[in-house]
């Protein structure tokens, strides 16, 4: 069991947690090649704050998503992962992603991604 990361502060919420959340928020908020110790841990959502704020920003951002939570399935913590985006004001795009665990149950993440 990990210290549970809060996904709103980015700091240790006091707690326990024995799902994906930790893996799967450090690989979407570390900009990829920034973690010394594992140059291929990250994402590229950060660069969606340069693009215009147009459609094909949520097939970016779902690619970028999806590239980042790679690792999860090759080392065989998860059997699937399915990502939706939703635009819910001006500037922001919510990654709703659904992991399905090794033993299979499904955990459910939301993460804002800020647009142009």
């Amino acid at each position: 069991m990990d210290a549970l990361i809060d996904p709103q502060t980015g700091d240790y919420a006091g707690s326990r947690t024995d799902t994906l959340a930790n893996a799967v928020y450090l690989r979407l908020m570390t900009p990829l090649g920034a973690y010394w110790a594992d140059p291929s841990l990250g994402s590229r959502l950060h660069e969606l704050q340069r693009e215009k704020n147009v459609s094909r920003v949520d097939l970016l951002a779902r690619q970028y998503s999806e590239q980042a939570l790679a690792p999860l399935l090759d080392d065989s913590r998860a059997t699937r992962i399915t990502i939706t985006t939703t635009r819910t004001h001006p500037g922001w795009l919510d990654l709703h992603i659904a992991v399905v665990d090794a033993l299979g149950r499904t955990h459910l993440f939301k993460h804002p991604a800020r647009v142009a």
